[in-house]
């Protein structure tokens, strides 16, 4: 997984893990291939005490890539929602804790991932967002709402509005404000942290303070994507995104 085009960017030192989604062109969105590196990176670690998850460039993440729209079907969608759901639920139920460092747009499915990880540090400049509602996608609705509350989820989720690092913190969907400059000394003390426990019982440990809602999760997930329009659905909702931040972007 590791050369000029490589989208995700594996490095192992000594016991802690370190991905970096690379490809900030497309803000480091979530494409197939992707996805399916990072399940079976996360499927085949060992020796693993803490996992760190990044991205290159201005974005952590801008959620779920929509280069190919035009050539999917509603029933390609609909596979490609389940391995991410699936991806979430690896991040989520990982032996190892996972720490995710955003900057930038945290965007539908990267900020999912983000929500799925156990610590969960912003740069300033972070914004997160959530508009898969818009279409009608129940994606990692369940998690943030066990993550931060009803009330939080609901105002997060109703109008898709935009939250700051500092909301962010509020709500409890981000544990930490660090700026980039900080986080490789986050990264050591994180790593401290995960050792300080026996191996075998941090693993149980994080088994046992998570609920299991993975099979009611993904059931959501394919309940309602696979309602016909998915792909119709998606692309007006792209569309109006698009002429609106050029109407923004005209009046400035």
């Amino acid at each position: 997984m590791e050369g000029a085009d490589t989208k995700l960017l594996v490095r192992k030192e000594g016991d802690t893990l370190s991905l970096t989604l690379n490809n900030p062109a497309q803000g480091n969105c979530l494409s197939p291939d992707l996805v399916e590196d990072l399940i079976e990176v996360l499927e085949t670690a060992q020796n693993v005490r803490l996992a760190t998850l990044q991205g290159n460039g201005r974005h952590f993440c801008t959620g779920f890539d929509l280069s190919d729209i035009q050539d999917l079907s509603d029933g390609d969608l609909l596979w490609r929602f389940v391995r991410i759901e699936l991806l979430l639920q690896k991040i989520n139920r990982s032996p190892f804790p996972i720490a995710a460092f955003a900057q930038g747009q945290v965007v539908g499915a990267g900020a999912d991932m983000f929500a799925a990880c156990w610590r969960r540090v912003a740069a300033c400049d972070a914004r997160f967002r959530m508009p898969g509602w818009n279409f009608g996608l129940a994606l990692g609705t369940r998690r943030l709402t066990r993550l931060i509350g009803m009330d939080n989820a609901r105002e997060m989720l109703i109008d898709t509005r935009p939250v700051s690092a500092t909301e962010a913190e509020r709500f409890g969907l981000a544990t930490d404000i660090a700026d980039q400059q900080m986080w490789p000394d986050l990264v050591k003390d994180l790593a401290k942290r995960a050792r300080s426990l026996p191996g075998f019982a941090s693993s149980a440990m994080l088994d046992l303070t998570r609920q299991d809602t993975d099979d009611p999760d993904l059931a959501a997930v394919v309940r309602s994507a696979g309602r016909p329009g998915l792909k119709q659905r998606i692309v007006e909702y792209r569309d109006i995104a698009m002429r609106s931040a050029r109407e923004n972007r005209n009046a400035s």
